[in-house]
């Protein structure tokens, strides 16, 4: 059953106006090739890298690598470790559709004096091995690789971190009888997506794109993070430049285009159940949650977050100004927020 009930779960990425959004998911499918551009300036305000550089490895954090099943075999996914390897006060800290564990570095090494911080990069991303059928990159296998990664760490309970995907990822494993999960924080999702965001991921999501240099990569991601929040030159270096890996002379996102593919095969009958679905995991959480949420989220809406907290009294929820989707727990003051949810 809870097979079934998952299986549906991407549905939850777009609501009953899913109609509203299809164009845009087509459009993972109408890019014939990849394309090579050169990124220019037209934002000239926008704080923008101006060199490339390499990424330099925190040397305290530490990357290992876990063995998952799926139906067509076994893959690795990678997660990267800090603080304490032998704390059994667990947090683990997951990403967005697109995104990769580097992302919480910076949350990762401010929690680290309390916790032994674990980031998985999903299956498909990062440093984590891609799926031969592109079909299961779905809430099913990545709830599945965390009951696997949770086992591999020798831990009774955890606490979670989840911005968007990652969220709902943990919706539905926080859901369940006997979870591990305590306490968590949903960064900018709930089960009800709005559809604005999905015509806005249908832009990107899934598009092979090439860059001549490093530099084209950053602006490029730069650009489409902007909703995340105002940051330094340095820190969009840090945040973004992990997300961009050589490929001969060219140099390209790392992910697997694929991850897009599960979109197209929504329909508004398998939306309309997914919604369904999550919200019902959603009530049966007992971990308590604080959600967040974006005050400028087009993914996330404040009638959602206020359902959220009626249907579940674990729920308290927090808004912060001027930020879209995501929150990108980078700052000083959201990553305060942070501590003192888990303290």
């Amino acid at each position: 059953m809870l097979k079934r009930l998952l299986k549906r779960i991407f549905g939850i990425k777009t609501e009953t106006s899913v109609d509203v959004s299809a164009p845009a998911r087509e459009e993972f499918n109408t890019v014939p090739h990849a394309q090579s551009i050169q990124v220019v300036e037209q934002t000239p305000n926008y704080p923008i890298p101006v060199e490339d550089i390499q990424d330099v490895e925190d040397p305290e954090c530490r990357t290992q690598y876990v063995q998952c099943a799926n139906t067509s075999g076994l893959h690795n996914m990678a997660y990267h470790e800090w603080g304490d390897p032998n704390n059994q006060n667990v947090l683990i800290c997951v990403h967005g559709l697109t995104r990769r564990g580097s992302d919480f570095n910076v949350l990762a090494k401010a929690m680290s004096d309390r916790y032994r911080v674990i980031c998985p990069d999903v299956v498909g991303r990062g440093d984590s091995d891609w799926l031969p059928n592109p079909m299961l990159y779905g809430i099913p296998q990545y709830v599945a690789d965390m009951v696997t990664l949770i086992a591999r760490l020798g831990v009774e309970k955890v606490d979670w971190f989840g911005t968007s995907m990652g969220g709902l990822i943990g919706i539905f494993l926080a859901s369940q009888e006997h979870s591990p999960i305590r306490r968590m924080i949903l960064n900018d999702v709930g089960p009800k997506i709005e559809s604005a965001a999905l015509k806005r991921l249908g832009d990107y999501v899934g598009k092979p794109l090439r860059f001549e240099t490093k530099k084209d990569g950053l602006l490029y991601l730069n650009k489409i993070c902007a909703p995340f929040g105002d940051f330094t030159p340095q820190q969009w270096k840090d945040y973004n430049g992990p997300h961009l890996i050589k490929d001969g002379s060219e140099w390209i996102l790392h992910y697997d285009p694929d991850i897009s593919k599960p979109f197209a095969a929504v329909t508004v009958a398998t939306a309309v159940m997914g919604e369904m679905m999550t919200w019902k995991a959603y009530d049966a959480i007992q971990a308590d949650m604080l959600v967040v949420r974006g005050g400028d989220s087009d993914l996330l809406s404040a009638k959602t977050v206020a359902d959220m907290c009626h249907r579940n009294p674990r729920a308290r929820s927090i808004e912060i100004p001027g930020v879209g989707h995501a929150p990108a727990f980078i700052t000083p003051e959201q990553v305060s927020l942070a501590r003192e949810f888990y303290s």
